[in-house]
C-alpha cells in the first residue's frame, strides 16, 4: 500500500468520526433506533465503533498474535441509554488514538490479521477502519434523517473493500450460503454515473465460475446492470438502501441481483 494511501486512511478515520461526533453534538437522541441495523439505538452503534476502534488499536499497538477478546463492542445491551456528552468525547478519543497508533507503526507493521492475503496487518485495519466508520456514520445519518455524503473516492475505496472481502476464497466455507449466486452466466455491473473520470468507478462481479470473482471491465455486458450516484450505489451495495430507491436504475436480471443482495456479506 502506498503510504499516501495509507495515510489517506488514517486521516479518514478521524474526518468520518468528526462527522459523527457532530450528529451527537447536535442532541440527537442516542435511544433512535438505527434500522440498518436492526436491535440497535444510536448510542449502542456509536459505542460498537468506538470499542472497535479501541479494539484494532490494541492489535496494532501490541503486535497481537491472535485477537483480543472483543465482547466489549459486540455485546451491546449494556449501552442502551448513552449520554451524549460523555459518548461524544469517548469516541472522538479512540479514533485519533487509533489514527496516531497506526501512523507510528506505519503501513508495513504486522500483528494477527483476519485475511492476511490483503497486506500487512496495519494496512489492512487502516483501510477497513476508514471504510467501516464511513459506512457506520452513513447508519447513524440515515437513523437520524440526517443527509449523509461521501467523497467520491472514499465511496469507490469503500465499494471496492467491499467487494475484495466479499469474493474471498475462505468466506464461501464460512458462509456456505453464497454458493447459490453461483451459476452460468451470472454477472452483475454497478456504475457509478456521478463520478470523475479519474475514478474507478466500475466494477463487474462474476459469478459464473466456481468462485466469486470482480474486475474492472467496462465495456463487457452484464446479466444485471446497477446504475446510479457513486454513494447511493455504495449504500445499496452494502443493504444501508433498497435497491429501488430514487435515482438507482436497473436493467437486465433483477432476481440475479436480488439474491446477490441477499446472500453475499462478509464478516
Amino acid at each position: 500500500m502506498k503510504a499516501s494511501t495509507y495515510d489517506r486512511h488514517c486521516a479518514e478515520i478521524v474526518a468520518q468520526t468528526e462527522l459523527l461526533c457532530s450528529l451527537v453534538g447536535a442532541a440527537h437522541h442516542l435511544r433512535t433506533p438505527v434500522p440498518t441495523c436492526p436491535g440497535w439505538n444510536l448510542g449502542q452503534l456509536l459505542r460498537h465503533l468506538g470499542g472497535a476502534h479501541r479494539w484494532v488499536e490494541e492489535v496494532v499497538r501490541t503486535g497481537a498474535t491472535e485477537p483480543p477478546p472483543d465482547a466489549h463492542f459486540r455485546d451491546l445491551s449494556p449501552y442502551a441509554d448513552e449520554d451524549p456528552v460523555l459518548l461524544d468525547g469517548w469516541l472522538g478519543e479512540g479514533a485519533a488514538l487509533l489514527a496516531e497508533t497506526l501512523r507510528a507503526a506505519g503501513p508495513g507493521a504486522e500483528a494477527w490479521v483476519p485475511i492476511r492475503r490483503l497486506g500487512p496487518a496495519a494496512a489492512f485495519f487502516a483501510r477497513r477502519m476508514a471504510n467501516e466508520t464511513a459506512i457506520h456514520r452513513a447508519d447513524a445519518f440515515l437513523a437520524a434523517g440526517a443527509e449523509f455524503t461521501l467523497d467520491e473516492q472514499v465511496a469507490a475505496d469503500c465499494l471496492t473493500e467491499w467487494l475484495e472481502l466479499g469474493s474471498q476464497p475462505q468466506t464461501l466455507d464460512y458462509r456456505p450460503q453464497m454458493r447459490e449466486v453461483l451459476g452460468p452466466g451470472r454477472t452483475l455491473r454497478f456504475r457509478a454515473t456521478d463520478a470523475a473520470p479519474e475514478t474507478a468507478a466500475d466494477w463487474l462481479v462474476d459469478l459464473a465460475g466456481a468462485a466469486i470473482t470482480w474486475r474492472r471491465a467496462p465495456q463487457e455486458e452484464a446479466a444485471v446492470t446497477v446504475c446510479g450516484p457513486l454513494t447511493d450505489l455504495l449504500l445499496v451495495v452494502y443493504r444501508r438502501l433498497p435497491a429501488d430507491s430514487p435515482g438507482i436504475r436497473i436493467s437486465g436480471d433483477r432476481e440475479l441481483l436480488d439474491l446477490w443482495l441477499e446472500r453475499v456479506s462478509f464478516g
